[in-house]
């Protein structure tokens, strides 16, 4: 895919021409820019609904959390939508969305943070001048803190009702170690729990800035009017005088030294599960492998590939799952096994069989790499159906790789060969440290005499 033109003469006025053809490789419904401050500018441009969505994303998430702020990138995201200099109050703020007719939520990841609203596209202009209020004049009232603090930590105790929340919680301590902050999306109860207005502000004077910051457009809209309204409303947003990530730098994870195996006990649990994780490959310094982590990951969930057959439908396993999450901060490599009850062991051996043929060159067949490849591009197309939804995978790109990895993703899994595949596995799996956690009730751990995990799973 190329991208479109932009006509230079009609946005130099505007915008800086210099970041017009920043991005090579933009669908034709594409148009990007950035300002002068920094803040990248993205229409999706499509009429298929008289809607529009806006959303603004920010490098901000857990990445960004040392232990002392560890779930504070969710709560700034939920006191968003609080009161700010031009809607002082919630009540205020409430009001003007039932006004405009709005729809809006926000997401908090590790390397992410995105607001977004959707809209009539008659009110897109009311709609960017609410978000600008929102990004840039927040007033973090302690009373709006005080009841919020306790809706966000809600969100935590929900999760903690899973028992697998506790096998992944457990998991990505061991893996991450001591940035395990950094990973840790949810957070911590008592930092949450204990926040303030200062707080906010601090993590507001870091990353709030329009150089840290896009803002994408999609739906029935025009993107000459959209680059306009923008350039009036954001301008004058002030970017950081330093350099973010240089001043607040992210740490590195320290690599695995050594296999190790744990056991969450938790009383809810019904069956045991497996899960067995590695660090992966990341956007910042090996591309390519993210791409066949991808292919392969599919590979391995086709039913007629040798994997299933030998785990599933040999009766070791109800579930058997590999997957991988892209990241620019490595990304994880995660097994999800629900092995049969009574063939824990016999399951957790014949997965590592297979790992260990992982790189042979009969593990799979031409059709099985094909038909993943096929599979990825379909579910790529799908995401594409619904604009409003749409623009939170473009920004997810745009924050852990860049827009350019996403809107050639399609092609670059096209050219993923056996060999891309065989030099993935050998890199980052075969051989490598892997960490190796089991879910158990106390009562299972009872039942089947199990003392600790390094014995039990070998």
């Amino acid at each position: 895919m190329t991208m479109k033109r932009l006509m230079f003469a009609a946005l130099a006025t505007v915008l800086s021409v210099s970041a017009v053809t920043a991005q090579k490789n933009l669908p034709s419904n594409f148009f990007m820019t950035k300002l002068e401050n920094g803040l990248e500018l993205l229409v999706i441009e499509d009429n298929s609904v008289p809607l529009a969505t806006i959303e603004i994303c920010v490098h901000n998430g857990s990445y960004t959390e040392d232990p002392d702020y560890n779930g504070l990138s969710h709560l700034y995201e939920h006191m968003f939508f609080k009161a700010n200099k031009d809607l002082p109050s919630q009540e205020q703020f409430l009001a003007r969305i039932n006004e405009l007719g709005i729809t809006f939520n926000g997401t908090t990841s590790n390397e992410r943070v995105n607001y977004f609203l959707t809209l009539s596209n008659t009110k897109v202009n009311e709609g960017l001048s609410f978000r600008n209020s929102a990004i840039r004049y927040p007033l973090f009232l302690e009373d709006e803190m005080k009841r919020e603090n306790p809706v966000v930590d809600g969100e935590f105790q929900r999760a903690e009702s899973n028992p697998v929340f506790w096998l992944f919680k457990d998991m990505d301590k061991q893996l991450w170690g001591e940035h395990y902050s950094r990973k840790n999306t949810i957070g911590d109860h008592d930092i949450i729990l204990s926040a303030t207005p200062e707080k906010m502000r601090v993590i507001q004077a870091k990353y709030y800035y329009p150089n840290n910051s896009m803002i994408v457009v999609a739906g029935d809209v025009n993107h000459d009017d959209i680059f306009s309204k923008a350039k009036e409303l954001f301008a004058d947003w002030k970017p950081s005088d330093f350099n973010i990530f240089e001043k607040y730098p992210i740490p590195e994870f320290s690599p695995l030294k050594e296999s190790t195996s744990f056991i969450t006990e938790n009383a809810n649990a019904k069956t045991p599960i497996i899960m067995a994780s590695l660090h992966g490959p990341d956007t910042r310094n090996d591309i390519p492998a993210t791409f066949a982590a991808d292919v392969f990951s599919y590979i391995l969930s086709q039913k007629s590939s040798r994997f299933q057959k030998e785990m599933v439908d040999a009766g070791l396993a109800f579930q058997a799952q590999v997957g991988y999450q892209t990241c620019k901060y490595v990304g994880p490599i995660q097994i999800f096994l629900v092995p049969n009850p009574a063939k824990v062991q016999e399951a957790y051996a014949k997965l590592k069989e297979h790992m260990a043929l992982w790189n042979t060159d009969d593990y799979f067949t031409d059709e099985q790499l094909e038909t993943a490849k096929n599979m990825l591009a379909i579910e790529q197309t799908k995401d594409r159906e619904s604009t409003s939804s749409y623009v939170h995978s473009v920004t997810y790109w745009w924050a852990s790789a860049s827009i350019d990895y996403y809107t050639t993703y399609i092609d670059n899994l096209k050219k993923v060969s056996r060999e891309d595949i065989k030099n993935y596995v050998n890199k980052y799996i075969i051989n490598k440290p892997m960490v190796t956690g089991l879910l158990l009730s106390p009562e299972m751990k009872t039942q089947m005499g199990i003392t600790d995990a390094s014995s039990y799973l070998k």
